[in-house]
C-alpha cells in the first residue's frame, strides 16, 4: 500500500522529452511487528554469532549457533563437541542455562548500571547479558564500574561497547538469575 508520493521529472536522452514520474515517497510491505521479547533477543545474538547456523565452527573453535567456548561448555558438564554441534536442542537449553548463570554474577551490576549512560549507550539488562556472553560476566563487570573506560574486544574486533548497544532493549525477564543453573 503506498503511503504517500512525490514527483520527479525525468528527460529521455535520445528523444529530449520530458516525463514526469510519480514515486512512492514511502511503502508499507505490511511487515510484522517482531517484538523485544527473550525469543527475539536470542535470535538476534544467534545471528550476529553464527548467522543462526548449529553446526558451525569458527577460526577461534567457537562452537554451534551461539559460538560457546569448551570451557563455557565443560562448566555445564558438556564435553563431546561433536555432539553437541548435533544438538540444536541441547545448544538451546545451554544458551538459558549461560544466561541463567550470567544473571546471577551480574545481578547487582545490572540493578545499578541499568538506565545510566555509558559512553552514548543506554545500558539494558539485555545488552548486559549479550556482552556477558560476548566477553564473559566479569569483563562486563569491569566496563560497567569503570564507567566504560576499561573495554574489551574480541579477536575479531566486537566490543561490550557494541553488544551493549545492539542487543539493549529486548525484555529478558523471564531469566530468572541462577549461578547453579544447568541443561
Amino acid at each position: 500500500m503506498f503511503l504517500g508520493f512525490t514527483n520527479a521529472t525525468t528527460i529521455d536522452k535520445e528523444t529530449s522529452e520530458s516525463r514526469r514520474i510519480i514515486y512512492p515517497k514511502s511503502i508499507n510491505y505490511n511487515i510484522p511487528y517482531l517484538q523485544r521479547n527473550f525469543v527475539a533477543f536470542k535470535e538476534a545474538l544467534a545471528f550476529k554469532e553464527s548467522q543462526g547456523n548449529y553446526t558451525v565452527v569458527n577460526s577461534l573453535g567457537y562452537l554451534g549457533k551461539y559460538q560457546f567456548g569448551r570451557t563455557t561448555l565443560e562448566r555445564f558438564r558438556i564435553y563431546d563437541t561433536k555432539a553437541f554441534l548435533k544438538n540444536p536442542e541441547l545448544q538451546e537449553k545451554a544458551f538459558i542455562a549461560l544466561c541463567k548463570v550470567n544473571k546471577w554474577i551480574l545481578r547487582k551490576d545490572i540493578q545499578r548500571s541499568v538506565g545510566k549512560t555509558i559512553n552514548g549507550v543506554k545500558i539494558t539488562e539485555s545488552g548486559i547479558l549479550a556482552a556477558a556472553h560476548l566477553s564473559g560476566a566479569g569483563n562486563v563487570k569491569i566496563y560497567l564500574r569503570s564507567n566504560g573506560s576499561e573495554g574489551f574486544a574480541d579477536a575479531y574486533g566486537a566490543t561490550i561497547k557494541s553488544y551493549l548497544k545492539k542487543f539493549g532493549g529486548y525484555n529478558v525477564s523471564i531469566i530468572e538469575a541462577n549461578i547453579h543453573a544447568t541443561v
